[in-house]
């Protein structure tokens, strides 16, 4: 048997039978008889016209699927490429004489099946975790600029019960100012007006606990006025920060900033070391006095709830253990604590990032083991950009790096928990590292074992587990 093509002119295939074939066939004679001949049938040739349609270059099913290949190829049923040729307005007369169909779908069909399917991405839409680049640089300013104040007064109050009287003020504002911002934009989800009366309670209620506390431990003189001047700076400062008033914060500083800054070439003597802080710490109150004030004209909100008073506990109590922390690195490495303090506004910017990089995971990763790993790199790539220059920064301020590294990362995991919502266990970890190295500072310890480094390390392990734990689930980024 032979199969011919029909020369192109048809959808037709040729079998052409073999020539009669003549020669006796001994299976099929009988004993003592002569073989007949085989003889072929009369037609030796059968035509079969195939049903399939054939195409033409100028095929117009095919100039179609070439205009719509954009939008049938993501289809995943012919149903979705009839939908589409509905809404285009092709009439059952046109797809029946134009494109040779006897209806909608089964032009559709054809039209799903010549065209290969492709997922184009979506299109990139804009990071809602866009970092200000500005406002974080300025959130390292303005932690760093403060302590300019302890340059131009220090000799008018420097004492051993002073130190302490300033560190106490300290932590007690660090730690009133965590749980009061907490509270303050909890109460912002009801409006500036309840946000507002929370604020002007809450501000000068840590300012005069914390001064009360100076008072309590260097009794009257220069170290308590210091002490409450910066108690009212800080509790001032928290109110500004809340609002998002940094360059108004950054104006008031300009007055201590001038006059720390020709403090290498010419003393002012004892009159500005004295006024510049407190103008300072004026204008910082009248700013924090003004927000305070438009707050409490707007107009009040309805139907929110008062948040509980608990809730913002944790985040005093981070505060409260992350100030014990630098401090006893700062016994240690004053300029550390510079260096520190500096990082916090890349901190800032980082914490940004991570939860930008997070949303661009969720949306590459298919499956919660691919998103855990991408959360993995994205830690470990904001956490390593956020430690790896204060080694520089720590080695040209004269400090050990290992302290300072992992204090560093202590806070920052600790702050990006708390970012998520996760307080208690940052606030837990934190708070049991501060009290091993506060109990190795006045009990004394094994020599020669570094206990801030011990503590904040064995912390910072504790917190990088949790947070990979919690943030490489994608429910924790809905």
């Amino acid at each position: 048997m032979a199969l011919e093509p029909d020369g192109g002119q048809g959808d037709t295939l040729a079998l052409r039978l073999a020539a009669p074939d003549t020669t006796p066939s001994p299976r099929l004679a009988a004993p003592g008889t002569t073989p007949s001949p085989r003889l072929a049938a009369p037609d030796t040739t059968l035509a079969l016209r195939l049903p399939r349609r054939r195409r033409t270059p100028d095929d117009p099913v095919d100039v179609l699927a070439a205009e719509l290949a954009d939008r049938i190829g993501p289809a995943v049923h012919a149903y979705e490429v009839a939908a589409l040729l509905e809404s285009e307005g092709l009439t059952g007369e046109q797809i029946r004489e134009r494109y040779g169909h006897p209806d909608l779908f089964s032009l559709a069909a054809d039209l799903y099946r010549r065209v290969p399917r492709s997922f184009p991405e979506p299109p990139r839409g804009p990071d809602p975790w866009a970092p200000d680049h500005v406002r974080c640089a300025l959130r390292g300013a303005l932690f760093a600029l403060p302590g300019l104040a302890y340059l131009l007064t220090g000799g008018m109050w420097h004492s051993p019960r002073g130190v302490y009287a300033l560190v106490a003020a300290g932590l007690l504002s660090w730690a009133w100012g965590q749980a009061l911002s907490h509270r303050a934009y909890l109460r912002l989800a009801a409006g500036p007006r309840e946000a507002g009366r929370t604020l002007l309670v809450g501000a000068p209620t840590g300012a005069l606990l914390a001064s009360a506390a100076a008072l309590a431990v260097a009794g009257p003189g220069p170290a308590a006025l210091f002490g409450a001047g910066q108690s009212l700076y800080l509790a001032a400062a928290g109110v500004l920060l809340v609002r998002g008033r940094e360059r108004l914060l950054l104006g008031t500083l300009v007055p201590l900033a001038a006059g720390a800054a020709v403090l290498p070439w010419w003393d002012p003597g004892p009159l500005p070391r004295i006024a510049l802080p407190a103008l300072t710490v004026v204008l910082a109150v009248a700013g924090a006095g003004r927000e305070v004030r438009g707050m409490l004209g707007a107009p009040a909100g309805y139907g929110a709830t008062r948040p509980p008073l608990p809730a913002s506990v944790p985040y005093g109590l981070f505060g409260l253990a992350a100030g014990a922390l630098v401090v006893s690195v700062g016994r240690q490495q004053p300029w550390a604590v510079v260096v520190l303090t500096v990082s916090m506004g890349p901190a800032e910017w980082l914490l940004y990032r991570f939860r930008g990089l997070s949303v661009a995971a969720l949306r590459a990763s298919a499956d919660e083991a691919g998103f855990l790993l991408r959360s993995a790199r994205t830690l470990a790539l904001c956490l390593g950009g956020y430690l790896l220059p204060l080694v520089p920064a720590a080695l040209l301020a004269g400090a050990e790096p290992a302290p300072l590294l992992a204090l560093a990362a202590v806070l920052w995991t600790a702050l990006l928990l708390q970012a998520f919502g996760r307080a208690w266990l940052p606030a837990a970890v934190t708070a049991a590292a501060a009290a091993g190295v506060v109990a190795a500072t006045l009990l004394g310890g094994p020599p020669g074992t570094p206990w801030p480094l011990v503590c904040c390390g064995t912390a910072a392990g504790v917190l990088l587990i949790g947070a990979l734990r919690y943030l490489g689930r994608p429910t924790a980024h809905s």
